[in-house]
């Protein structure tokens, strides 16, 4: 296959390979974020009773933040790591669609609804440039679904897309439970759209033994990494809540789950979430973004193989920084957002 053909589909799957970054050299990656300190801690005891743990200094600015880096390791915020658009969302994802336009979804806060209560609500909005935004709309993602005993889904939480090599569709994803609260018994769920209009039915993308929130995809020489949250915990089930991996030759799955060294397969043997991955800017291999959201700061794994990971130490994110998703920029790109929102001409 000749070469642009090559690397337009590498672009369509998302994937960056080794080969190309002396072409990329003066990119700069984005991080899209909102900002939170947990008020609570939720645990559940031996009875399978959940009491609410206070945290200290709870904050929540539930709208979209930029940092910007050259390393992926070194972020610094752009407006004072203050909001750059007053839409309410939590859990931001942007991508570039081949076309060029950028797509940004998130999670809504779930809107009141006289027949069923509440609707739960996913942002989309386009934009060409990172500075405006046009047509905010909630997808129904989930409408005409319902889960055991006809109950509603309550919540549409991290929504992300990907174009499918195969058919070139957006195939989107997210996760939602039909508990009282969206992290019980909860499931990531897929649909496909062609035009942001129509979307196909909803359906389970993947079903673990276990409670699974917050999945981001990578797609390697036809392999497709699920990276997700396991959202387990209790005296009886101990603490499970960090990342996980699973991956598929095909991107509706079935997805096997890597049985890693730590943890009984978490990446990172303590509380984390909201994960992203992105290609190491500083060599070959991978990294893996993510946030302890328990203990409100940010951190990074790198990875040869995106299967056996290490935790960066020497790492800087903003503070209060939740749920980020990466996206690189061209440098012209990253400068007109410094110019817009403000941020030091030095950023690594």
């Amino acid at each position: 296959m000749p070469r642009l053909l090559l690397l337009a589909a590498a672009l369509l799957a998302g994937d960056t390979r080794a080969e190309d970054k002396d072409e990329a050299k003066g990119d700069v990656w984005a991080l899209a974020y909102f900002r939170q300190r947990y008020p609570t801690r939720v645990e559940i005891d031996a009875d399978g009773r959940i009491r609410d743990v206070p945290l200290a200094d709870p904050m929540s600015v539930e709208k979209l933040h930029f940092a910007l880096s050259t390393d992926g390791r070194n972020w610094t915020p752009l407006a004072g790591n203050k909001p750059v658009w007053d839409q309410q969302l939590r859990d931001p994802f942007i991508q570039r669609a081949p076309d060029g336009i950028w797509h940004l979804m998130g999670t809504g806060r779930a809107a009141k609804d006289p027949r069923n209560g509440k609707r739960p609500v996913c942002v989309h909005a386009t934009s060409r440039d990172l500075i405006h935004w046009d047509t905010v709309e909630s997808l129904p993602l989930m409408e005409g679904v319902s889960g055991p005993d006809g109950k509603k889904p309550g919540n549409i939480w991290a929504p992300e897309w990907f174009i499918d090599p195969k058919s070139g569709e957006f195939f989107v994803f997210w996760s939602s439970s039909f508990e009282d609260a969206g992290w019980k018994d909860s499931r990531l769920w897929f649909c496909r759209t062609k035009d942001w209009k129509s979307f196909t039915p909803a359906k389970v993308l993947f079903d673990p033994d276990y409670s699974v929130i917050d999945g981001t995809l990578r797609e390697v020489d036809g392999t497709f990494y699920l990276f997700h949250k396991e959202e387990e915990f209790g005296e009886r089930t101990g603490e499970r809540r960090a990342i996980r991996l699973a991956y598929s030759n095909n991107i509706e799955g079935p997805y096997e789950i890597h049985q890693g060294p730590l943890n009984r397969g978490q990446i990172v043997p303590t509380i984390t979430e909201g994960c992203s991955v992105m290609p190491d800017p500083s060599g070959p291999g991978w990294l893996l973004l993510y946030d302890y959201c328990m203990t409100n700061r940010f951190g990074a794994s790198s990875s040869p193989d995106l299967k056996e990971w290490k935790v960066v130490e020497d790492v800087k994110f903003p503070p209060d920084a939740r749920h980020g998703s990466a996206f690189k920029l061209k440098a012209d790109e990253a400068e007109r957002l410094r110019k817009q929102f403000g941020a030091p001409a030095s950023v690594k």
